[in-house]
């Protein structure tokens, strides 16, 4: 009885004090808000400076609308809600921008690594060296793995069963979630989805202005394997953009470059709608990163055609191995990787932003770089792999042929770093408008010929194995 007076009553006294938006709050939200204004403030005045708020979608909404298949769906003070909000109830409001995640690999982002036998031997040497079977627990495996790799590729979110919490209003029961926290690109969920919304449009203000600015993407992108938001940090753009983006808007749509912004961020050149100060149209708007991307220069030993679909697990090459290129360096016109054409496509779309700065000339000598450093770095990159592949194959090291991992030996360590630091600097350098040092000696061509150098002379420098 006094938990239901409690309820009732403070779901009086937050309608008489009314909500201060103007916008019409449904019944359930304005229930939810009453206990939670004071339980988690936080939470409650981010949303209350959303659109979402001046809308009138609160958190019945998002939490309690689409429980059709949610796995964590429970009972709660009367009603139906679900703790993880997905992109498969994002999208009930934003239909394309739910459907183009859908068919972005960073959707896939958990799948591409837990699913690719190269990948995961990477991970186990980055993660698990030095520690024993005594010491790793599923717990403490679990726990590894989403403070590291997972953090940004996503967690697999289970439902393991319901636990009863004591609470300021009483014992209540809560779904017990594995994988949770997290807000990784390619997570999945209870529904089935796959992704977060919140990775870049940070929970409870879905903010657009937070999703646009660099240090959203940094959150994932700016490692030594790859570092865009360094590089972007040095750039010429990143100088201007620290300098005075604080002019900047960052909220209207489109968004119009020279008047809301002079400068671009990483939304600006591979997501946002792009107009010009009169409003007309240069970029469409895409959650689809790869649209305007004709390269893909991280991640694998090679910079290539970017593939055709979001699963790259599902690519081989002629080795066998999930990778899309072959480690001789050749399949660049693999059918499984965008054809040139497409690839001409692509960088035109980009050219088509940088031309409303840049001049034609400018551009277009811009790209024509970038098509050369890629064109050296693989080069090296192919120096260094057929040396360890003779290395391989003639049992100086153990690795493909013996059945061995590819990661756990010092020199192969050297040569990971070849091409997952040192050749993706160069190549991150020069894609985004020049990241000085980041292409010579901030893990760029001198630690990476330092490398090839140990590589070509490891064979000489080792006593024969016994």
């Amino acid at each position: 009885m006094k938990k239901s007076l409690f309820y009732g009553l403070s779901l009086v006294i937050f309608l008489f004090f009314a909500n201060p938006l103007g916008a019409k709050i449904s019944d359930e939200t304005s229930s939810c808000i009453s206990c939670h204004e004071s339980i988690y403030p936080g939470i409650v005045n981010s949303w209350k400076s959303s659109k979402h708020a001046k809308k009138g979608i609160g958190c019945f909404e998002c939490h309690g609308k689409n429980n059709h298949g949610h796995k964590d769906t429970f009972e709660h003070n009367g009603f139906k809600i679900h703790v993880v909000v997905t992109p498969k109830d994002c999208g009930t409001c934003h239909r394309v921008e739910e459907k183009e995640h859908r068919e972005n690999m960073m959707s896939y982002a958990y799948d591409n690594l837990m699913k690719n036998k190269i990948y995961l031997e990477l991970e186990k040497n980055i993660n698990f060296m030095g520690l024993s079977k005594e010491d790793l627990s599923e717990d403490k495996k679990n726990s590894i793995l989403a403070d590291s790799c997972l953090y940004c590729h996503g967690t697999k979110l289970k439902l393991i069963g319901w636990q009863i919490r004591e609470t300021m209003f009483g014992n209540l029961k809560f779904p017990k979630l594995t994988g949770w926290p997290n807000q990784g690109v390619g997570r999945i969920n209870p529904d089935g989805s796959r992704g977060s919304c919140t990775s870049c449009h940070p929970r409870h203000s879905f903010s657009i202005e937070i999703a646009r600015k660099p240090y959203t993407c940094a959150q994932c992108h700016k490692g030594p394997d790859v570092p865009a938001y360094k590089v972007y940090s040095v750039s010429k753009h990143g100088n201007i953009y620290k300098s005075i983006g604080y002019r900047f808007n960052f909220k209207d749509v489109p968004w119009k470059v020279g008047k809301d912004f002079t400068v671009p961020t990483c939304a600006t050149c591979h997501m946002s709608e792009i107009a010009t100060p009169d409003g007309e149209i240069i970029l469409k708007r895409t959650h689809k990163v790869s649209d305007r991307l004709s390269y893909r220069i991280f991640g694998n030993p090679y910079a290539h055609p970017h593939p055709l679909g979001p699963k790259t697990y599902e690519l081989k090459n002629k080795q066998g191995l999930q990778l899309p290129i072959s480690l001789d360096g050749t399949g660049q016109n693999s059918p499984m990787l965008i054809d040139k054409k497409t690839q001409l496509v692509r960088a035109r779309k980009m050219k088509k932003l940088c031309n409303r700065c840049h001049s034609y000339n400018w551009t277009n000598s811009h790209f024509n770089k970038l098509d050369n450093i890629v064109f050296t770095t693989n080069r090296l990159v192919k120096k260094a792999t057929m040396t360890m592949v003779k290395y391989w194959d003639k049992g100086i090291i153990k690795g493909i042929k013996q059945h061995k991992s590819i990661f756990d030996e010092p020199i192969e360590k050297k040569w990971t770093e070849l091409w997952l630091f040192y050749a993706n600097s160069i190549r991150f350098s020069a894609a985004m408008s020049g990241g000085g040092d980041y292409g010579v000696f901030a893990n760029g061509r001198f630690s990476l010929n330092k490398n090839l150098t140990d590589i070509l002379t490891y064979k000489d420098k080792i006593k024969p194995r016994p």
